[in-house]
């Protein structure tokens, strides 16, 4: 069973459809930038005064026993634009896919690792790219239906997680998926002895006491020998392990040690997306434990050349009480490969064409800039008088100046916040380079207008036409590959490498994994596409728990690696 069935569409449009299929996120564009960083801030202010979690705490706890699921399915970073999402949607729904020789069933239970839906959340937002998709790609399942559980990343908090507890948390159906969580964490019980937890750590870094209370409720029957996926909505022990930040891969040693070690399981996998990017680390062990990054559901592809090299974990500057004895782990595969990422990071250079909008916003960022440079030059040559003449004269490029410096400097500090000297000298330089842009272009206009344009009317619409159609068009233009140029080096020194991929917004190179749970352990296929398809062709003829929609080349998926095999 599933929701009521609706008629099956005969095109790709949103009175077809019952939700609009959405382009990807453009995420230079001025719109997404202003709303984003507002909802970022607003959350980051008020989202612990008005905690879900709270709230969730006071439901009763729910066992989720899926001792028969012994196929289970993990992506993350999903609802972006249609193409790719409904790409690994349609994989996903798959009764069976056969990826390079191996014949894989489709998971008893979905897990979306964090960030369902982008830019923001928004009950529409969670409709129209996330839900619309999944329901597209599995419209009705007959039987036995996959059952789905969803983890919220930063993206899903944006509005206190009020639109994702209604999407995901009211037992309501998801296409073909059916929904049993209550809350934005969950414990699901696993065959032969294994169990996946997901651990909801958004706004701060502890594990809140409701939280641990539910896990130790819904653990109670876990013994000594079982295994543990334990999902996060970040990878904190990339940074951590790596010498930086340890505040969140200590907020999951405490809960490893909690509610994992104190009865004698063993946490043998660690999974999470939030970044774009496969990225495996292995225990340097006989029988290694795994900590793996997959965030291919559907947003834009991330870099993987500046990853770092040995993890030791848990690192040894951290704060947590007893911690479990340090061990060293090494990246074993990314995805995509160097290669790839390097050239894939070089491709920033064509930011004004794929974000017209954040040409137009250098544009007019230099239209003022440019406007307020012509009036001081002016004011000093028909003779401003003494000291405060020439700082009312030039105090609009002053402080339009200023303000591009204090953005140069927080553009790159966003970047890497580790590396403040070399995010503090890129930052200026990156503003510099603005500022003499509209500067030399100042001088250009007064050139034209002085020495090129004929006296009279022609010299003033003349200089007219040029500063209000060629500034924002051309100096625009050249501002955007400025700031291209910028993320191009700056990404080789690791900062603003996550802007360098954003600004592309690259829907290609997506995937999932598939996990298999046998008596001996757990083996993991991650499954990679390289292309989404972009052309779809109906088929309201179809039967009712087929796609909507197929795609008119098949998609082709393979392997990122070779099955990855993890023992208890």
């Amino acid at each position: 069973m599933a929701e009521p069935e609706r008629q099956r569409p005969t095109e790709l449009t949103e009175a077809e459809l019952g939700f609009s299929p959405r382009e990807a996120v453009r995420w230079l564009a001025p719109r997404v930038l202003l709303t984003t960083g507002i909802q970022s801030m607003l959350a980051a202010i008020f989202g612990s005064y008005a905690d879900k979690r709270e709230l969730q705490g006071s439901l009763k706890v729910r066992e989720h026993s899926h001792e028969d699921a012994e196929w289970v399915d993990f992506v993350a970073d999903l609802g972006d634009g249609f193409h790719a999402t409904y790409s690994v949607a349609q994989l996903l729904a798959a009764p069976e896919l056969v990826v390079d020789g191996h014949a894989l069933p489709r998971g008893k239970v979905l897990v979306m690792g964090g960030d369902e839906v982008y830019p923001y959340a928004s009950t529409t937002d969670y409709e129209d790219r996330t839900k619309g998709p999944y329901r597209a790609a599995l419209p009705l399942t007959e039987g036995d239906s996959p059952t789905l559980f969803a983890l919220p990343g930063n993206h899903d908090w944006y509005d206190g997680l009020t639109a994702f507890l209604r999407v995901f948390a009211q037992g309501r159906w998801f296409g073909g998926w059916a929904t049993e969580q209550t809350r934005s964490y969950f414990a699901i019980k696993l065959p032969h002895n294994w169990w996946l937890l997901a651990i909801d750590t958004q706004f701060d870094d502890y594990v809140d006491a409701p939280q641990l209370e539910y896990f130790r409720e819904a653990t109670a029957e876990m013994a000594k020998g079982d295994g543990v996926i334990l999902c996060a909505s970040k990878p904190a022990w990339v940074d951590a392990g790596s010498g930086g930040r340890t505040k969140g891969y200590d907020t999951i040693e405490f809960f490893d040690r909690e509610i994992v070690r104190a009865k004698g399981a063993e946490t043998r996998v660690m999974l999470s997306g939030d970044k774009h990017h496969y990225a495996r680390y292995a225990e340097r062990d006989d029988k290694p434990r795994q900590r793996i990054t997959c965030g291919l559901g559907g947003a834009y592809l991330a870099a993987t050349h500046e990853l770092p090299g040995p993890l030791c974990l848990p690192p040894a500057n951290s704060r947590v009480r007893a911690p479990s004895p340090p061990a060293f782990y090494d990246l074993e595969t990314r995805y995509p490969d160097i290669a790839t990422s390097k050239r894939f990071a070089r491709g920033i250079l064509r930011l004004p064409w794929r974000n017209p909008g954040f040409w137009g916003l250098t544009g007019g960022f230099q239209t003022v800039m440019t406007l307020a440079v012509l009036y001081g030059i002016v004011q000093t040559d028909i003779g401003a008088k003494g000291f405060f003449g020439l700082v009312a004269s030039w105090a609009p490029a002053v402080i339009v100046g200023l303000v591009l410096v204090l953005g140069g400097l927080t553009f790159a500090r966003l970047g890497n916040p580790h590396k403040v000297g070399l995010a503090r000298l890129f930052g200026s330089l990156h503003a510099a380079g603005h500022i003499g842009l509209a500067v030399g272009w100042s001088y250009v206009v007064i050139w034209l207008y002085t020495d090129v344009f004929p006296d009279g009317a022609a010299q003033d619409w003349g200089t007219l036409f040029v500063v209000a159609l060629g500034t924002p068009l051309l100096i625009g233009f050249l501002d955007a590959e400025l700031v291209a140029a910028y993320l191009m080096v700056a990404s080789r020194a690791g900062i603003n490498l996550n802007e360098v991929m954003a600004g592309q917004s690259i829907e290609d190179h997506k995937g999932f994994l598939r996990i298999r749970i046998d008596p001996e352990g757990l083996t993991i296929y991650p499954v990679r596409l390289d292309r989404v398809c972009r052309a779809w062709t109906p088929r309201p003829g179809a039967g009712r728990t087929r796609p909507w929609f197929d795609p008119a080349a098949p998609l082709e998926a393979h392997l990122i690696e070779e099955p990855v095999r993890v023992s208890r």
